[in-house]
């Protein structure tokens, strides 16, 4: 079935194909991908429309001498399979498996490791610029997607590239998409870059019949750079110091195989510009290219059905239905997201509230003072954003909302570990990097119904806050409809006991109960990381011998970390033990065992408590 795949372990066995066998190989590449992930879940639609791509640049260039970044990784499968590891598909994004994405560590392939947009462009220019450097005249090549290229640091890194001899090429696989729709004034400019290929065409044959007449044939180039910038405003990347190139067909692997060689003869930054189709090749991830961009198993011949929690709604959805909710009854309501309106719950709300909710591109830093920007003129912003992606608009956090005290909420989706994505989109920093932030108010629900109060509270605030949701679904408590605010930086004793107090937040409360039954001891629904319910805590410090903090989040400087300086503050000395997630990258695998790896199950909370008690003093 894969008898032209099988035989290729690497790209120079690749190399020794001849070219007219290449489009077969194609056609079992992708048929090998499509079974695959249909098994083990994953990325499809992007993987589907980057094989050509993949088995041109790998056949053109010489890797891993010649060096490819990838970026995001959404596309990375076939590059993956090409690369000596299509076995390792089997166990694609399980514990000990292959990571989703490009990973240094995996491959001397994987030149860079990535899982967040924008970045290969500053890695090839780099690596361009340290071969130029050295003197081993390596090729670096950034393959970017359209959705990628909305971030400013790929602007960034193209202003800067444009002005630099490197020996590089950057190339946009453009296919109109990101995870969702492309929004933007970039995207309206590419989409006119490609309507105008037929003039492209017309302009080469046109000067193929002049060369005859030299004279006539300067006139006519110098006319058509004005012709060019009338109707096609091919120039934008050539303004930038590039050489420009298409837009070309990026599912003919011939044509891809003679340009890249073409364009790998040429010196200085170049940029190639490739037209493929998310989902190519099968017709349901092709119709649908958003449902089929990251998929659980499917049946491929039926394509996928179902949801994938049971019946109990998701923390994103009980998110997506607060806001739609919370926006009919205040006007001043504004719904952001940096490009994941799928993900980040808010297709319902866009229906209802179009004139309310903005799709930023993948611009989390714009996003974030573009909120703040809102809120300085009375409306009241919420910014629906992963854990991760916050990160990147740290210092708009920062110095945009938070200094200027201004009523935003952060709508804090992933937070803690997310499985298959590993650490590129684990969400185990938040509370340690904004808890330091004066202003800043932090919730974490340990329910779907809290989640959907806390969203409320947080909204009625007229300061910065954040509420924080872990991926997937919870323990199935029932939703209230009505909101009612929950009392500002009050947690709650949910069972009491001896002893022992476990001071537990967010989705740790139910381990934390389970837990407690064996140990006998009190459990604390903490509720706010900041403000610390400090009477609460100095209350349980003085009647029970030891404290035990929980949290999925990294312990340095995380709410343990918060209660530690509490008990300084007040000089009470009774024993803290602090659980949450080690001074270490997690790997991707499954949650449920993930956190079970790191102590933060039942057992493994009731076993820590055990430890640390037999050490105790008498």
């Amino acid at each position: 079935m894969y008898d032209l795949l099988n035989s290729i372990s690497n790209p120079a066995d690749l190399r020794l194909l001849d070219r007219k066998h290449l489009k077969v190989l194609a056609t079992e590449l992708r048929e090998f991908i499509l079974e695959s992930v249909s098994k083990t879940g994953g990325h499809l639609a992007s993987n589907l429309g980057a094989i050509e791509l993949t088995i041109a640049l790998h056949y053109v260039y010489n890797t891993p001498h010649d060096l490819l970044v990838w970026d995001v990784g959404h596309q990375s499968y076939p590059h993956k399979i090409l690369t000596g590891r299509r076995e390792g598909m089997a166990k694609l994004r399980m514990k000990g498996g292959l990571a989703g994405f490009p990973k240094r560590e995996e491959s001397e392939y994987d030149t860079f490791g990535v899982g967040h947009s924008s970045t290969s462009i500053s890695a090839a220019l780099g690596m361009a610029v340290a071969s130029k450097l050295k003197g081993d005249n390596r090729h670096a090549v950034a393959i970017i997607g359209d959705g990628a290229m909305t971030a400013g640091m790929a602007f960034e890194a193209l202003n800067n590239a444009g002005a630099m001899d490197a020996n590089m090429l950057v190339i946009l696989n453009d296919n109109d998409m990101s995870i969702s729709p492309n929004v933007g004034a970039l995207n309206n400019y590419l989409s006119k870059l490609i309507s105008g290929s037929l003039y492209n065409k017309v302009r080469k044959n046109g000067s193929k019949l002049l060369e005859a007449a030299p004279p006539l044939h300067e006139f006519v180039r110098k006319t058509e750079e004005h012709f060019k910038g009338m109707f096609t405003p091919s120039t934008l990347f050539e303004e930038f110091g590039f050489h420009y190139f298409g837009p070309i067909d990026g599912h003919d692997i011939d044509t891809l195989i003679d340009t890249l060689n073409n364009i790998r003869e040429l010196d200085g930054p170049r940029f190639l510009h490739v037209v493929t189709r998310k989902g190519q090749g099968y017709k349901l991830a092709e119709n649908d290219p958003v449902l089929y961009h990251g998929v659980s198993k499917f049946d491929r011949t039926n394509g996928i059905s179902g949801g994938k929690s049971g019946g109990k709604p998701s923390y994103t959805q009980i998110f997506g239905d607060w806001l739609c909710d919370m926006a009919k009854q205040d006007t001043r309501l504004v719904g952001i997201t940096p490009a994941m309106r799928e993900g980040s719950g808010m297709v319902r709300f866009q229906q209802e509230h179009p004139d309310r909710y903005f799709d930023t591109g993948i611009a989390e830093q714009h996003a974030v003072t573009f909120a703040a920007g809102l809120a300085c003129e009375g409306m009241k912003p919420v910014v629906a954003i992963y854990s991760t992606f916050l990160q990147r608009a740290y210092d708009q956090l920062i110095h945009d909302v938070a200094l200027q005290n201004l009523p935003v909420v952060f709508a804090i989706d992933r937070a803690g570990l997310v499985g298959a994505d590993g650490p590129t989109h684990a969400g185990v920093y938040d509370i340690a990097y904004m808890r330091c932030i004066p202003n800043m108010t932090i919730l974490t629900p340990a329910d779907e119904n809290e989640c959907r109060q806390m969203l409320y509270t947080a909204f009625q605030l007229n300061t910065p806050t954040a509420v924080r949701y872990p991926r997937g679904t919870g323990p199935g408590i029932a939703i209230e409809q009505a909101m009612t605010a929950i009392p500002l930086g009050k947690g709650e004793i949910r069972r009491r006991g001896q002893k022992v107090a476990l001071l537990a937040f967010g989705p740790m409360l139910q381990p934390a109960m389970q837990a407690a039954e064996a140990l006998n001891a009190t459990v604390v629904n903490m509720r706010f990381v900041k403000p610390l319910d400090n009477a609460l805590v100095e209350g349980l410090a003085h009647s029970h011998d030891l404290l035990v903090s929980i949290e999925e989040g990294c312990i340095m400087g995380g709410a343990g970390s918060a209660i530690s300086e509490a008990l300084a503050s007040a000089g009470i000395t009774t024993p803290l033990l602090q659980l949450g997630l080690p001074d270490s990258y997690i790997e991707h695998g499954d949650p449920i065992g993930l956190l079970a790896d790191c102590g933060l199950n039942a057992a493994g909370i009731e076993q820590s408590v055990r430890n640390r008690l037999s050490v105790l003093p008498a």
